[in-house]
């Protein structure tokens, strides 16, 4: 099945394609039936535990490796595959790469009205996040006012649900999300890492 593509500007190296609403239903449906929600954290200057509400507030769903065969997570990361394939065709230099993939958990994040992360960030900003080569984020459902806005590229994503993002993680795509004060708001995100052998190996079984 062939993706619809959203019409960014090819010079701003942000790619975007919807995935099926079925896809988005489950992944909120799976969300709401966890136990495994918890605060979204970022961690207040080196204060270890420490949540600067300033920053972010959501509530999220780290989405482990081992949890990939659950039918609606891999049926996620079959129609994100897809959208990977497309990306490359827009940006053919990214097949000299060594092999990437994912590495780090997906994480669901609920934003209730007002919620969100506020503050200008990219996704590599550390020796803990230098493996990160690629982001990716859906919007779960539709939201009014509700998306991205990018620094640099002076853009801002709709929030329409299923439509699927992706972009490289370093500051030229310095970004933070639009607050929508009325509507709650449903993402699933996370990166695509350089892999080692033995995790490329591991990734592919």
């Amino acid at each position: 099945m062939n993706l619809k593509k959203h019409n960014f500007n090819h010079n701003s190296f942000i790619g975007g394609w919807y995935i099926p609403k079925k896809v988005c239903n489950k992944l909120i449906d799976y969300f709401n039936n966890s136990k495994n929600k918890k605060e979204g954290k970022i961690v207040k200057g080196y204060q270890a535990g420490a949540i600067d509400y300033s920053i972010k507030k959501s509530i999220d769903l780290p989405i482990y490796p081992t949890e990939l065969k659950n039918e609606c997570v891999k049926d996620y990361v079959l129609h994100l595959g897809k959208c990977l394939k497309n990306y490359i065709k827009l940006y053919p230099f990214l097949e000299s790469y060594n092999y990437f993939g994912l590495l780090e958990p997906l994480n669901i994040q609920y934003y209730p009205p007002g919620g969100g992360f506020y503050n200008w960030h990219c996704e590599r900003q550390s020796h803990m996040t230098q493996s990160r080569v690629l982001v990716f984020m859906t919007y779960l459902n539709d939201v009014e006012k509700g998306g991205t806005d990018f620094h640099y590229q002076k853009i801002t994503s709709p929030a329409k649900k299923g439509l699927t993002l992706i972009w490289p993680s370093d500051f030229t795509h310095t970004h933070k999300g639009q607050i929508n004060k009325d509507k709650e708001k449903y993402i699933i995100t996370g990166w695509f890492n350089f892999l080692n052998g033995n995790e490329y190996v591991r990734n592919n079984r």
